[in-house]
């Protein structure tokens, strides 16, 4: 199972480029519109800024393996939102400042935003784990045997295309995008992390259950956060149905992990929007 890491050696360590060990970095920016001070432009200079932000996001679109996705979020939480996938980054930092900044000056008003890595999790299903529980127990396949040795290639490489799909994902174009973060609680009566690492695999292999219930109807995108901002993992769904969005969200509030450990941020809603629908949709 191969994925993509960082060449950085203490040897050749160029502080010009900063990915991360594996993965990409993940940024959730939303935006307000100070439509008082857009109104002070004349028509030439709204069609510049609008202009200049067009020309911004394709050059952020043309960077290496960088995503940028663009939303207009339904609640008055925020106007605009964007979601950048991107391996370097000074490239999330660069972009960052120039997208705030694209539509002139105290036009675009940060009301939150995310950092976020892109991660496989901890609790995958290891070959080891595989051929032991699934291959030998459950279907008492001798691991000498053709069918066994079949079984066991066909899952690595699901593996590998699974890890990868999660290390470095094409984003969907599915109109219904919600995001939120959440953290996993550490109180005395419940800690998440006082829990063994078995019994925590167990309930995540339970909650992942109950995930998959909805597959084929949500595309889910969790990035760890630990040490990066202020929770510990974000979650971007997307859907073409926003009932989807309400059904999932409310069926894993019944899972043991979510009922004992689950704690979570706001949630924003948006609709993923090309840039000249976005910009009649926010009024510019």
């Amino acid at each position: 199972m191969s994925v993509r890491k960082s060449e950085n050696t203490p040897e050749t360590l160029n502080y010009d480029w900063l990915p991360p060990a594996e993965g990409w970095h993940v940024l959730h920016l939303f935006y307000q519109i100070d439509h008082a001070q857009w109104s002070l432009l004349n028509d030439d200079e709204q069609l510049e800024a609008k202009t200049e932000l067009s020309r911004l996001i394709q050059e952020i679109r043309s960077s290496p393996e960088t995503q940028l996705l663009t939303f207009s979020i339904v609640t008055p939480k925020a106007d605009i939102a964007f979601m950048m996938l991107t391996p370097d980054l000074h490239t999330a930092n660069k972009f960052e400042k120039k997208l705030t900044k694209s539509l002139g000056a105290d036009i675009l008003t940060p009301s939150f935003s995310y950092l976020s890595l892109t991660e496989t999790g901890e609790y995958m299903t290891s070959s080891e784990e595989y051929a032991t529980n699934t291959l030998k127990k459950e279907q008492g396949l001798d691991e000498q045997s053709e069918e066994f040795k079949t079984a066991l290639s066909e899952f690595e490489q699901r593996m590998g295309k699974y890890t990868k799909d999660k290390l470095y994902p094409n984003m969907p174009d599915w109109p219904i995008f919600c995001f939120y973060s959440m953290g996993k609680r550490r109180g005395e009566v419940n800690n998440w992390y006082a829990l063994d690492f078995d019994t925590r695999k167990r309930l995540m292999a339970a909650h992942g259950r109950v995930g998959r219930q909805w597959h084929g109807k949500i595309r889910q995108l969790i990035t760890g956060s630990v040490g990066l901002d202020e929770s510990e993992w974000g979650v971007t769904l997307f859907s073409k149905d926003t009932f989807e969005i309400k059904a999932i969200v409310y069926q894993m509030r019944f899972d043991e992990v979510t009922v004992k450990y689950g704690e979570f941020g706001d949630f924003y809603i948006g609709i993923q929007l090309p840039l000249d629908e976005l910009f009649r949709r926010v009024e510019l």
